[in-house]
């Protein structure tokens, strides 16, 4: 059997950025730390750190008093921030710094006097955090349909952000319904769209040119590992989502000759490598990395803990 892998495929700048200030936290303050909600949507992921020490809460009130607390890569609401800093938690916050950025996107178009329109999935952590950052009411649009129904006047001055998970082609339609509904409106450039997200998925798209099956590795709660699923079927490939090599179905696979793998952002390599090493269980399996666009990104950690 022919293996691709996709590539760029797996952790993203801001993943790695999120997961190395929980486990420099630890060395450095040691055990226990809590996390605010899952620090990326990665089971594998967050056992890992649970077993380091990390406490993972949905809630402050279930953090002792000063107790070291990380905010997730998800971005957390101005209420959070304000609560932890009542209780006087020392906070380490997590936040993709991208998704730094589309919160103070939101705030300058406020400021500017602007209705502001999120494109986003409802419930998503992040998009919570976003609607919960910007200091006036959000109206947050998940399809052309939704933006249609909106009843503001076509004259409002409005602008859009949109979550960091969506692809520039997830978003495109919405935003230009956004663009024939409203006659005064703006939005981010495209460039500060995530690059990660759009990578991925385009990565997905060449794979799907090539192979019969497409294996994406990811958690069932993640959005972005969801979409790159959701693409290799849209292009007409069979595609699964799947945890690890233990969740393999042989029979996705008994009339594959070529099959390609690829990684939502929070999903580490070494569940790439688990699922290959099912395959071979099935069978001989020849792997090949596909060409793709190289990522150089780094962010960052917060200053307490570059140093340690």
């Amino acid at each position: 059997m022919e293996v691709y892998l996709a590539q760029p495929r797996g952790f993203c700048a801001g993943v790695v950025r999120a997961i190395e200030i929980v486990e420099r936290a630890l060395e450095k303050y040691g055990p226990p730390v809590y996390v605010r909600h899952e620090i990326v949507h990665n089971k594998y992921v967050v056992e890992s750190l649970k077993n380091k020490g990390a406490i993972f809460v949905e809630e402050l009130s279930e953090v002792p008093p000063k107790a070291v607390t990380v905010f997730s890569a998800h971005g957390v609401a101005r209420s959070v921030e304000e609560e932890a800093a009542a209780r006087d938690l020392p906070v380490l916050n997590a936040t993709c710094p991208l998704v730094t950025k589309v919160h103070n996107q939101g705030k300058r178009y406020i400021t500017k006097g602007r209705t502001l329109i999120l494109i986003g999935h409802a419930g998503h952590p992040e998009v919570e955090g976003t609607m919960g950052q910007v200091p006036a009411p959000v109206h947050l649009v998940q399809s052309v349909q939704e933006v249609k129904a909106l009843t503001l006047p076509a004259d409002t001055p409005v602008a859009y952000i949109t979550q960091t998970t969506l692809s520039v082609d997830d978003t495109k339609d919405i935003i230009a319904a956004l663009q024939a509904r409203f006659t005064d409106i703006q939005g981010p450039d495209i460039r500060d769209i995530c690059y990660a997200t759009q990578n991925r998925q385009s990565a997905v798209r060449d794979l799907s040119k090539l192979v019969d099956v497409i294996l994406v590795v990811g958690a069932a709660n993640s959005s972005n590992s969801n979409r790159l699923r959701e693409i290799g079927t849209e292009a007409g490939v069979a595609s699964y989502l799947i945890a690890d090599g233990s969740a393999l179905n042989p029979e996705w696979l008994k009339d594959a000759r070529t099959v390609g793998v690829t990684a939502g952002a929070s999903a580490p390599e070494v569940l790439v490598d688990d699922v290959i090493e099912a395959m071979r269980r099935i069978g001989p399996v020849k792997v090949s990395v596909l060409p793709g666009r190289e990522e150089n990104i780094e962010f960052r950690l917060p200053a307490e803990l570059a140093a340690s």
